[in-house]
Order: C-alpha cells, then structure tokens, then sequence
C-alpha cells in the first residue's frame, strides 16, 4: 500500500480535527446562500421540448428515431443491424421483449473490461433527458446498469421516453434528487474530443456511435 506524504496527512488530520463540523457547517451555509436566480424551469410544450432534444443530438451526430412502443422491437433490430453490430451487452432488468431473436444479447453487469470490450454494443433505457444539452443520464438501477457498460462498447443504443424529457438541467437535477447518491453519467451525444488542432476525434471515452429511440 502507498503511504500517504507528510503533507496529505497534515490535510487530513485538519479536516478530521475539532473544528471539522463547524467548517462543515459553515460550507453548508454559505452553499445555500448562493444565488440560484437562473432559469429553473421550462417554457417549451412537449412538441417542442422533443423537437429540441432531437435537433441537439442530432448536432452531436447522434441518430435520433421517434417511435412507438409497439415498434421497438423492430426498430432496434434495424438500428443495430444499420450499424454492423451482431453481439449486444445489456443491462440486468432490461425489457425482454424488446429483444428481437435475430440479434445476440448478453446481460453483462458483472464483465470485466475486457469482457466488455469484445461487445459490438449496449442497449439500455435511461433515467432523465434534457432537451436544451441533447443530454441522456444514466444511472446504475435496472435497465441502465454500471457506468462502465454505457462507457466501453464502441455503440450505444438508448431508449428514451418523452415523459423522461426535461427540458433544463434544472429540472433534471430536480428528479435526480432522490437518487442523487447513486453513480450517474451524463451523455451527450458520441463520445468526442479535439486537440490542440481542433481535429475532432470519436470514441475516446465512449461509445463513438449513439442511437436515440424516443418513445411517444
């Protein structure tokens, strides 16, 4: 085990001291202070909420269908056979009969990484979407599973339904509230990045390849 140097224990040893409380205390004060006169809530219809998040993601060169609930099945057959994907990892709890029988899927909370990396894909649902960042949040419960499944597949596929849609983060935040504690990635569009050159590079950490089902 790395020990800890002389400086970091010195740190500690004033956080763990008697005046830790207080200092807690008086962050906690001065965090409620601070002024939160932004825009907290929404003005858009949902029309118009969906019609935003769609145009966002699309943006990030996210593919975006709306469909019915009825046509998943089918539209995720396709969707994943549009994208060359033959072997799908899916998270415990997920709808089984979305599944189309034409394609592989595996239930892989438990790989490794690199169990995980042999996976062409994921499909999972989500917990809330934010229409004004093109934004999917992600949560480790039923159908969503541990960060890493959303973080190492080269695709993500994602199911998204229009009640899930806010259209601030405010609001997101809002009904992640109760549960904040558990483990969240926010999502927006394929993983990408740029150097110094601004050459835009995918799949550096994520998926480079994200498909939206909005279901309405």
């Amino acid at each position: 085990m790395t020990k800890s140097s002389p400086t970091r224990q010195a740190i500690l040893s004033r956080i763990r001291g008697p005046h830790a409380s207080t200092t807690l205390e008086l962050a906690a004060v001065e965090y409620a202070e601070i002024p939160r006169d932004y825009i907290r809530a929404g003005t858009l219809d949902a029309a118009h909420r969906l019609d935003m998040f769609q145009e966002r993601l699309e943006e990030y060169d996210a593919r975006v269908h709306r469909v019915t609930e009825a046509a998943l099945p089918a539209v995720i057959a396709a969707c994943i056979r549009e994208r060359g994907a033959k072997n799908i990892a899916i998270p415990a709890g997920l709808a089984q009969h979305w599944l189309p029988t034409t394609i592989r899927f595996t239930e892989a909370d438990h790989f490794s990484n690199l169990e995980l990396d042999k996976f062409d894909g994921i499909l999972s649902v989500c917990t809330v979407a934010v229409a004004l960042t093109g934004t999917i949040v992600l949560q480790n419960v039923p159908g969503q599973g541990p960060r890493k499944l959303s973080l190492i597949p080269d695709y993500h596929l994602c199911v998204v339904y229009e009640n899930q849609i806010v259209e601030t983060v405010s609001e997101a935040f809002d009904r992640l509230a109760a549960s904040s504690t558990l483990p969240t990635t926010f999502i927006s569009g394929p993983s990408a990045t740029a150097d110094i050159e601004m050459t835009r590079i995918k799949g550096v950490h994520g998926p480079r390849f994200l498909d939206v089902l909005i279901v309405n």
